[in-house]
């Protein structure tokens, strides 16, 4: 079978490494792709955007599958138009993508289905934000409502601050933005493939989304993960499904707008049990990195059950005992202008070691790979426990040679630590 990928991230580099081993594949695709996924895909030119294109080039390709990797062209609906030329696609349609595209209408319709989320206020002008900061004093969470490529959120931990983040987002034209509670607690990333009907587990995450150590700085995309989040046990997935991932999946059926791909539910766990963050559509980056490094089985055969309707069907997932851990290396001045061009060498040294570097934000040049983008690479390792994945994925970076970027060195310290606390606990008994 030949199948189109979309995208250009690291998400979509280790979507199409996983890919590539799948026994059913033909031709793989990418597009517009980046040089690490050229390693595994014949690379096209195709703008997401123009849905004919993308629609002509699976018709006169034999694609088998589309994989909308990146949420923009989810939310515009390009799983729609292929539906429409009968081209099978893994993603949802517009209607159901608006879990991300739409955090007021995430958070409506947890308010119709009982869904445990924070308490909330859809504003769409600087009073109205203004009304609802008083009513949830400090802190307090602001979001832009559509898609903010992960930076869209504000914890803002005094009013002034909040009042800054308001009226920062409402000095854009036609803005609007949801006010919630702050909730305490840890979070953790979990994944359901779902084809509308039947929900399969697929692993579980936790995500660095802020720029510095000790979780300091601005919201980026996220700067490193690993998987699985122990801190999400067993019982308190089964309840995340149970109160918040299945009554999502139930009302969007009863909407006539089934969603057929991964749902993604950040989750905070606090003390009254999980309550939902937020959705996203698609896999996360660079949670996608961690997942795909520990999942041993067909991701392509995995992906026709959901996009057939065949979920059901679907062989059980197997992930690896062991844990994965991604550091992100993001270029100088991320999240904010990103330094452009810097050369990048080490890759190959550091996969000697045992590592993965997926790319995200580069190109090539006529000396070689440079930088491109805001985050950069995602230096991806395997092993017995968090520490030791921790220190293999260290030593890969260490390897890398890319002057005008910089990384996170705490990486996985929540897991870190918890178990050196259970390690200790366990030599006192």
């Amino acid at each position: 079978m030949n199948v189109l990928l979309l995208g250009s991230g690291g998400r979509e580099h280790a979507l199409a490494w996983k890919l590539a081993q799948s026994r059913g594949l033909d031709t793989l695709y990418a597009a517009p792709g980046n040089p690490g996924i050229a390693a595994h895909a014949t690379i096209v030119a195709l703008d997401a955007t123009d849905h004919d294109a993308v629609t002509a080039f699976a018709q006169g390709h034999a694609i088998g599958l589309v994989v909308i990797g990146p949420e923009a062209p989810l939310v515009d609906g390009l799983a729609d138009s292929l539906h429409a030329a009968d081209v099978a696609v893994f993603g949802p349609g517009k209607a159901a993508a608006r879990l991300e595209g739409s955090k007021g209408f995430t958070k409506d319709l947890c308010a119709r289905a009982g869904i445990p989320t924070a308490g909330y206020v859809r504003v769409t002008t600087l009073q109205e934000a203004r009304a609802a900061l008083d009513r949830f004093g400090a802190p307090v969470v602001v979001k832009a409502d559509g898609l903010a490529a992960g930076k869209g959120v504000t914890v803002a931990t005094t009013r002034a601050a909040a009042e800054a983040a308001v009226a920062d987002l409402f000095a854009a034209p036609d803005a609007e933005a949801v006010i919630e509670e702050y909730m305490e607690g840890e979070e953790v990333s979990l994944f359901v493939l779902t084809d509308g009907r039947t929900l399969l587990p697929f692993g579980t995450a936790q995500d660095h989304k802020r720029v510095g150590e000790g979780d300091t700085g601005p919201n980026t995309g996220g700067m490193g993960a690993y998987s699985p989040a122990a801190v999400l046990t067993p019982e308190l997935e089964v309840q995340a499904i149970r109160e918040i991932v299945a009554p999502t999946v139930t009302a969007l059926a009863a909407a006539g707008t089934p969603f057929s791909g991964v749902l993604f539910a950040g989750l905070m766990l606090t003390a009254t049990g999980p309550k939902l963050i937020e959705y996203n559509a698609r896999f996360g980056d660079p949670e996608c990195q961690v997942l795909m490094a520990r999942f041993e089985g067909d991701l392509l055969a995995t992906m026709l059950c959901v996009a057939d309707g065949r979920l059901s069907e679907a062989p059980a997932v197997r992930f690896s005992d062991d844990a994965a851990l991604t550091v992100v290396l993001a270029a100088r001045g991320y999240p904010g202008t990103p330094v452009a061009g810097g050369a990048i060498g080490g890759i190959a040294a550091a996969e000697a070691m045992g590592v993965r570097v997926f790319q995200a934000g580069t190109r090539m040049a006529d000396d070689g790979l440079v930088a491109a983008g805001g985050r950069i690479l995602a230096v991806t390792a395997t092993g017995a426990d968090v520490a030791a994945a921790q220190a293999a994925a260290y030593r890969g970076v260490d390897a890398i040679d890319f002057p005008d970027g910089f990384h996170r060195r705490d990486i996985g310290w929540r897991a870190v630590a918890r178990d050196i606390c259970r390690t200790r606990r366990g030599a006192r008994t």
